[in-house]
């Protein structure tokens, strides 16, 4: 047993050593910090593509905060253990006064952090939780009643008031702290050690100056590099979400912004309403009979509907682990309105994708394509994907990036279902859902 009395700070959602809110807590408690990181087999395990490519950004971001730790005579402890297993481990060869973390409000992530906060309580240990992946977070934007917001743009009013009228953002530099690190040298594991490999798909880095560029109109267009790429190193926090909110305030992007707000507001609802990852916030949405055909969704998977701007997204999606925001919603659209196959289907498949997923807005997202969430398109808003294409890709060029032989009659498949015939049979099934007792 060490007996100099340490802290601890685990690093989850939260890769970086800038402007890291729990990180910088744990620097100014006076004791020494030990930085952790557990690999859980829990949320491992339930990959099914060895080469995930969020693994090995995961493995790629920790090892080079692990180079600066060594840089100062210390290191990430990193453990391939259950959350207790590893707390367990931990507590047997350390005395810990605090073990400082950022928040986490997913239901797994709320359930594990209980667990780990008993357990450190019986040991005299304290359990100490930060804000950090969201501007707002849990119950800071409510309603004059004290309830959750559920509608969007009230929560988006709210959020801007709130926001506007309280202290200017700052973002914390790492070379602006002061404190130490517990001076401990750790092998850092390969990461074949874990059971995976490395991707050869790469994480774009952040393009800041897409918002300085007609961001507005340009994010809709998904022929042309116009986003900002920050959706993946949000979710894993390889970035700061104030440092992004602070450009896009500098730079007047306000639609940039409702993009943050939407992020905390799905975040807020999975809090509030956890029950929603796999249940209809509209009860009645449940009700749904969805055909759940296993062939069209395979095609659907497979960009293979004979819907060319639905086929790019799909393929998209599946060469680079990244889809253009405009087409995910044409897509999702596509699957839960025009083939009547269930939201949840497809949430899952994009968890299995997505190197930007994030399961509170993935779940609004889709529950958006589908009517039966927060703030969700009506029943009865069905995208057309030809005039989608017309509208978003009209000369065709994101299009023949990843369906090149869609005017192929002999290569290209035709189209799975009708749309006119699949509009109609969706209104049905929607109103019969919706208005039977």
């Amino acid at each position: 047993m060490d007996k100099q009395e340490i802290n601890v700070f685990w690093f989850r959602r939260d890769l970086r050593l800038d402007d890291n809110i729990g990180l910088n807590m744990a620097f100014q408690s006076g004791l020494p910090v030990l930085p952790v990181f557990i690999f859980d087999p829990l949320i491992l395990n339930k990959l099914e593509d060895r080469e995930d490519a969020r693994v090995s950004y995961i493995h790629k971001s920790l090892k080079a905060i692990n180079e600066q730790f060594n840089k100062q005579g210390s290191s990430l402890r990193v453990l391939h253990q259950t959350p207790l297993e590893a707390w367990k481990h931990i507590l047997e060869h350390h005395r810990i006064h605090t073990v400082f973390t950022n928040s986490d409000y997913e239901p797994y992530a709320r359930q594990r952090d209980q667990a780990v906060a008993d357990l450190l309580k019986q040991m005299g240990v304290h359990f100490s939780e930060h804000k950090d992946h969201v501007i707002f977070e849990k119950d800071e934007i409510l309603k004059s009643n004290g309830e959750p917001y559920t509608v969007f743009t009230p929560y988006k009013n709210r959020w801007l008031e709130k926001f506007l009228g309280g202290a200017p953002l700052t973002v914390q530099p790492a070379g602006s702290r002061t404190g130490k690190l517990f001076p401990c040298i750790y092998p850092f594991p390969e990461l074949e050690t874990i059971g995976f490999m490395p991707s050869s798909l790469r994480v774009p880095r952040v393009n800041y100056t897409s918002i300085n560029k007609g961001y507005e109109r340009s994010r809709d267009i998904p022929s042309i590099d116009g986003t900002a790429r920050t959706s993946v190193h949000l979710r894993f926090g390889t970035i700061s979400v104030r440092e992004v909110a602070m450009h896009a305030v500098h730079n007047h992007a306000d639609t940039w912004l409702n993009e943050l707000i939407w992020r905390d507001f799905y975040s807020m609802i999975i809090w509030h309403f956890p029950h929603t990852v796999n249940e209809s916030f509209k009860k009645a949405y449940d009700n749904i009979r969805w055909r759940n055909n296993e062939q069209e969704f395979k095609a659907w998977c497979a960009g293979k509907t004979g819907y060319p701007i639905v086929d790019a997204g799909m393929r998209q999606l599946k060469t680079t682990g990244w889809m253009h925001n405009r087409v995910r919603m044409i897509t999702a659209s596509f699957l839960c309105k025009h083939l009547l196959i269930d939201w949840r289907w497809g949430e899952a498949y994009f968890a299995q994708k997505l190197l930007d997923y994030d399961l509170a807005s993935n779940v609004g997202g889709w529950q958006w394509a589908a009517g039966s969430g927060n703030d969700a398109a009506p029943y009865f808003r069905i995208f057309n994907p030809e005039l989608q294409m017309k509208k978003f890709d009209p000369q065709l060029q994101y299009v023949r990036t990843w369906v090149p032989e869609f005017n192929d009659p002999f290569m290209y498949p035709k189209p799975i279902v009708d749309h006119k015939m699949a509009r109609e049979r969706v209104l049905t099934e929607y109103k019969r859902a919706l208005t039977e007792p």
